[in-house]
């Protein structure tokens, strides 16, 4: 098996510790390891390095190269960012170029995994299926009714070995829509993570975006000189749409739903941070503190300090804050999915150099 895993996103919510120069995908906030190098072992079992293949934007292919220097990976650079859709088809074509015939893992490289052992397992299923011709995304067994995420709703019946057919894709719910979906157990939270072949990949948007999978024939050899500027004009003229919205609507091939329990989060705020380490991290009050913090009378905070000063907190409750060389947060932590509303104010102000 071959894993794509895309590194092209801005991480807007985890400012002021993500930057445009180095954004969440890079930071070491869960666990030991910046978390695409955590995404990379984490299929290690599955995938060999020279298996891996890294899609970045080009102000981080100097950082990805130092990251997994030695090691053989392939760099794909993006000249823009342009969602997930023309991501995985440049990796796509990519891989149908060295000859590429096997199932392909598409992976984000921001998410956190809490049990790797289900989810290798998950996409040993999921490849089997890719194998076949079809392509098989994991469902997420959800845990509570969310409505920030997308659903995948499998046919009714029984399994074929473990895995269903999909029968609907639904956007993010309202709330007591996700409470039916949660209690009839027939609906999966989408990670957007799934397996296909480079050939189903590339069928699939000769159907869907056609003009795109045109230019990408249309690129001379990627090792060329000015293979840079080709893609640059191609992805300069290609709308910016999730691989979701573009395929995954209306798919030429067969999907399965692959179920998996493995402690899945997109890591998509500082709350689902918060939730993700207070599981394992948290003090006797239900905070979680990183870098030198203390914490009097506080319950259920989130304190990240990146300086060499001190940070104390004293009476404060369900309060996030993160404290980088040059910036400070204080923000109510359950409404941390705002904060992308400060990088926005901080990109028409005098301080854009912060973002």
């Amino acid at each position: 098996m071959y894993a794509v895993v895309m590194a092209g996103g801005s991480g807007t919510r985890f400012w002021p510790l993500s930057r445009k120069a180095r954004p969440k995908q890079f930071l070491t906030i869960v666990g030991e390891q910046p978390m695409i190098q955590a995404t990379c072992e984490r299929v290690s079992t599955l995938v060999t390095d020279d298996h891996l293949v890294l899609v970045v934007g080009r102000e981080h292919e100097a950082e990805t190269r130092s990251l997994f220097a030695g090691r053989p990976v392939h760099v794909l650079v993006e000249p823009v960012g342009r969602n997930t859709a023309p991501c995985i088809g440049l990796a796509a074509l990519y891989l149908q170029r060295l000859g590429c015939r096997e199932p392909v893992a598409i992976l984000p490289a921001d998410h956190y995994i809490a049990d790797a052992d289900t989810f290798c397992r998950g996409l040993t299923r999921a490849e089997r299926l890719a194998a076949e011709g079809s392509i098989a995304i994991l469902g997420i067994v959800p845990t509570r009714p969310e409505t920030g995420y997308g659903y995948i709703e499998r046919e009714q019946g029984e399994p074929e070995n473990g895995t269903f057919r999909v029968a609907r894709f639904v956007e993010k719910p309202a709330m007591e829509e996700a409470m039916k979906f949660l209690k009839s157990g027939r609906f999966y939270w989408n990670a957007g993570i799934f397996v296909a072949t480079p050939r189903a990949l590339l069928a699939e948007f000769a159907a869907h975006m056609p003009e795109f999978r045109h230019g990408l024939d249309q690129l001379g050899p990627i090792d060329a000189p000015d293979f840079p500027a080709q893609l640059d004009q191609l992805y300069r003229g290609t709308q910016s749409i999730s691989f979701d919205y573009a395929v995954m609507e209306n798919p030429l091939h067969q999907v399965y739903v692959v179920p998996a329990d493995c402690g899945w989060s997109d890591v998509g705020s500082w709350y689902s941070l918060y939730e993700v380490r207070h599981n394992t991290e948290q003090d006797e009050a239900g905070n979680v503190h990183q870098g030198r913090a203390l914490s009097l009378d506080c319950r259920d905070c989130l304190v990240l300090n990146q300086s060499r000063g001190m940070v104390v907190t004293l009476g404060l409750k369900k309060i996030l804050v993160v404290n980088s060389e040059d910036a400070l947060l204080v923000a109510d932590l359950e409404r941390s999915q705002e904060v992308k509303r400060i990088t926005g104010l901080l990109a028409e102000s005098d301080s854009a150099d912060l973002l």
